[in-house]
C-alpha cells in the first residue's frame, strides 16, 4: 500500500474546518438547552412611550380651616351678630363701648388666660399692630382671597411679611379697650372676598370649596 503524505496547506485547512465544526456543535447545543420563560413578553416601545405629563402636585393637602386656638377649654364667648337671628342671640352678640351698642362683627373667644392663638390657615402676615382700642391686631392673607384677623392679642410673635404655616403660634390671647368686660380674651374676624363673614360657619370646609 502506497502512503501519500499531505501538503502543509491542507493541513491547515483540515484543522481550520474542524474548530469551526466544534464550535458549531458547542453553540447548538447551548441553543437547545436554553428555553425562553412562558411569561416573557416582547415589546417595540422605550419605558418612556407612554409618559403622561403630571400636573399639580398629587401629594399637596387641601387645608381646611381650624380654630383659631388649640385648648379645649376655649369656647365662644361672644357670637357673630346675625341679622337674621332671634333677638336673644343678637343681644348677645353686642359690644357695649363708651355708652354704645357695637355689633360684633367676628367671634370672641374665652378661655385660660394667655392661652396660645394659633393661624387657621397657611398665610402670609400682612399687618402687626398696637391699636389703642382693639389691642395688638395681627392680620394674615390666605389663598382663595380669605383675610383672618386676630384681635385683643398678647406677646406677638410674628411680624409683618412673615409666611406662616396653619396651626402655629402667633401670639396668646389678651385684652383691648373696645371689649373691656370680657377680660382676657381673643377676638376674631374673617373675610373672604373682601365681605366680613361668620366664621362659624367656614370652620371645618376645605379652602377650595369656599
Amino acid at each position: 500500500m502506497t502512503y501519500r503524505k499531505l501538503k502543509r496547506p491542507v493541513i491547515y485547512a483540515l484543522y481550520a474546518v474542524g474548530f469551526i465544526l466544534i464550535i458549531s456543535s458547542i453553540f447548538l447545543v447551548q441553543k437547545s438547552l436554553y428555553k425562553e420563560p412562558d411569561n416573557t413578553e416582547y415589546v417595540n416601545k422605550t419605558i418612556f412611550d407612554n409618559v403622561e405629563p403630571v400636573v399639580g402636585d398629587a401629594t399637596q393637602v387641601v387645608e381646611q380651616i381650624i380654630n383659631p386656638y388649640i385648648d379645649g377649654n376655649v369656647q365662644v364667648a361672644k357670637k357673630y351678630y346675625d341679622y337674621n337671628s332671634d333677638e336673644k342671640d343678637q343681644q348677645d352678640s353686642l359690644i357695649y363701648y363708651e355708652n354704645t351698642y357695637i355689633p360684633s362683627t367676628g367671634l370672641t373667644f374665652k378661655g385660660p388666660d394667655n392661652f396660645d392663638v394659633v393661624a387657621i390657615l397657611s398665610g402670609t402676615v400682612t399687618s402687626v399692630k398696637d391699636d389703642e382700642i382693639l389691642g395688638k391686631v395681627v392680620e394674615i392673607k390666605h389663598d382663595n382671597n380669605i383675610v383672618s384677623t386676630y384681635q385683643s392679642l398678647s406677646d406677638v410673635t410674628v411680624k409683618e411679611n412673615d409666611a406662616v404655616s396653619q396651626g402655629q403660634t402667633i401670639a396668646k390671647s389678651g385684652t383691648s379697650n373696645i371689649d373691656k368686660e370680657s377680660g382676657n380674651h381673643l377676638y376674631f374676624e374673617l373675610s373672604v372676598n373682601n365681605k366680613t363673614v361668620n366664621p362659624l360657619n367656614y370652620i371645618g370646609k376645605k379652602i377650595n370649596e369656599i
